[in-house]
Formats: structure tokens, C-alpha cells, sequence
């Protein structure tokens, strides 16, 4: 049995992992979460686990000259503290959860070759932090960095929920054939559990077997809670027209995608796109 600690309680994606284990694979993994505000996690003894998942980190909040300091003691410093202690107990393994983000894009393909270029400091800080952690790799200390697109499901944060709410809000919705990579949590959660069994090193781009389309993900949704959606041929033209201008247009309904780029497929994919979406209401 694997022995796993989560690096960050009441995180979104660590709180799922938990769960989606206890209730698809209960007894294969033991799971333990610390919490990593203040100093208590230093006295947290790490011996004996065979992975650190850390997940602790801040993201969604409006950066500013006040705030821009914590990106880079949350995201970069308390990841590479946690993971000199893990290494220091013996730990094979360290997963730090990274981002799409570091490339600065929001619009685009996205290759192994595609240099980061982060443009704000949630970004850079991921950046930092993924160089530090690579140079403390070795034979007996592993580091898998994950650099997920955008992850959607039930009560998460983000660009998920303001396409509901575009949805329940207003009757027409703009018609756009874009394409999006991204990841719904499940098949994050499988992934990671793959990454565990694998003891996974190195850099991944977990995503969904299929690209997803704004325009798709909004009828899925309004098909579900039996609503009536109008498809607008020029509300699209419209957000096309305002993409080199407006971030929200181009964040919204620009295609942004990672091109095929995992090593052993997608069998970590549980879930298609509609189902994922109806799921994740």
C-alpha cells in the first residue's frame, strides 16, 4: 500500500484526490493532509511516506503590489521547503502541482519545446519554483511536475463557473469553434494516482482525451438544467473581433491547447467532455 501525504488542507484539488480515492480505490492508498499555514507542518514528522502530493498554494486572488510577495513565498518558497524536508525523510517521490500559466499565453499551441514566459507573478513563481525543485532531484528523490490546464468540476473556481453563469444568466450565447485544453478534476485525480503508482519524474501535461469548445460546453449545460440556449452566429464574430483586444475574449472563447504530448496516452481519462461537464453541475 502507498503511503501518500498531501502538502495543503482544504485545497480544492487535495481535498478531491482524497475523496476520489477513499470512495473509487478505497485501501490502495493511505492518505494523510497536513496543513501548511503558519509553522505547525514543520513539526509534522514525513518519515515513511512514499509520496508528497503538494498542493498548497495561492492562485485565484487579484494580484497587486501588495499581494505580489506571496506568490513567491507560497507557490516557490514553502514548495521548495516542503520538499527538502520530504527529501530529508526519505521520500521517493515529490508531485508539485504547477500550471499552464508559466507559458504567459492565452491563446496559441503549446509544444514540449514552447519556453516559459509567464507574465504575471502567479505564473513566475510556479516557474521559479519548478527549477528549484528539478535541482534537487536525484537518484533516490523523484520530482514530477504537473502543468494541468484548466481543471473544471463540481464547486471549482474559475473560468468554469463564469461560463454557468453566462449561461443561467442570459438566454443567447456567442457561437465560436474554439478549442481548449482541459482537464476535468476526475481525471486529474486518476492521473495523479497513476503518477503515485508510476512514481512518475519529470514534467507532464495531464488534459482530457478531446479539446473543448466554449460553445459546446455551454449547451451541455443549459441541455442539463433544461434550458433553452440561442446560439449566436454574431455575438461570435463579435467576441472574435474583440479577442486582440479584450483578455476576457480571448481567455473566454480563444483556442488555447496543449498539442498531444502525453507519453502513455490517456487511459487516465475516465470521463469524455459532456459527461465530465454534466457531472461537474
Amino acid at each position: 500500500m502507498k503511503r501518500v501525504l498531501i502538502t495543503g488542507a482544504n485545497s480544492y484539488i487535495g481535498m478531491s484526490f482524497e475523496k476520489w480515492m477513499a470512495k473509487m480505490h478505497p485501501g490502495e492508498f493511505e492518505i494523510d493532509t497536513v496543513d501548511m499555514v503558519g509553522d505547525g507542518w514543520r513539526e509534522k514528522d514525513f518519515a515513511g511516506y512514499d509520496a508528497v502530493f503538494h498542493v498548497a498554494g495561492i492562485a485565484h486572488i487579484k494580484e497587486n503590489k501588495k499581494n505580489k510577495h506571496l506568490y513567491y513565498e507560497i507557490n516557490r518558497d514553502l514548495a521548495v521547503k516542503t520538499a527538502k524536508k520530504a527529501k530529508m525523510a526519505g521520500i521517493r517521490q515529490f508531485i508539485f502541482m504547477s500550471t499552464m500559466s508559466i507559458y504567459g499565453m492565452d491563446t496559441g499551441v503549446i509544444t514540449k519545446s514552447t519556453l516559459p514566459q509567464p507574465k504575471n507573478s502567479y505564473g513566475d513563481s510556479k516557474m521559479q519554483a519548478e527549477s528549484k525543485l528539478k535541482n534537487m532531484e536525484d537518484e533516490f528523490f523523484k520530482v514530477c511536475i504537473l502543468r494541468p490546464p484548466m481543471i473544471y468540476g463540481k464547486e471549482c473556481r474559475g473560468n468554469f463557473q463564469s461560463v454557468i453563469k453566462l449561461v443561467r444568466t442570459f438566454p443567447v450565447f456567442p457561437k465560436i469553434s474554439n478549442q481548449r485544453s482541459m482537464i476535468f478534476i476526475d481525471n486529474l485525480n486518476s492521473f495523479i494516482k497513476k503518477a503515485i503508482e508510476k512514481e512518475l519524474c519529470g514534467i507532464f501535461f495531464p488534459q482530457n482525451q478531446k479539446y473543448m469548445s466554449t460553445t459546446d460546453m455551454a449547451c451541455w449545460i443549459a441541455e442539463k438544467e433544461g434550458k433553452k440556449l440561442i446560439l449566436s452566429r454574431g455575438l461570435g464574430l463579435g467576441i472574435r473581433l474583440l479577442q486582440p483586444f479584450i483578455k476576457i475574449a480571448r481567455k473566454g472563447f480563444g483556442s488555447l491547447i496543449y498539442e498531444e504530448t502525453e507519453d502513455f496516452g490517456f487511459d487516465y481519462c475516465l470521463y469524455d467532455n459532456k459527461s465530465s461537464v454534466r457531472i461537474s453541475l
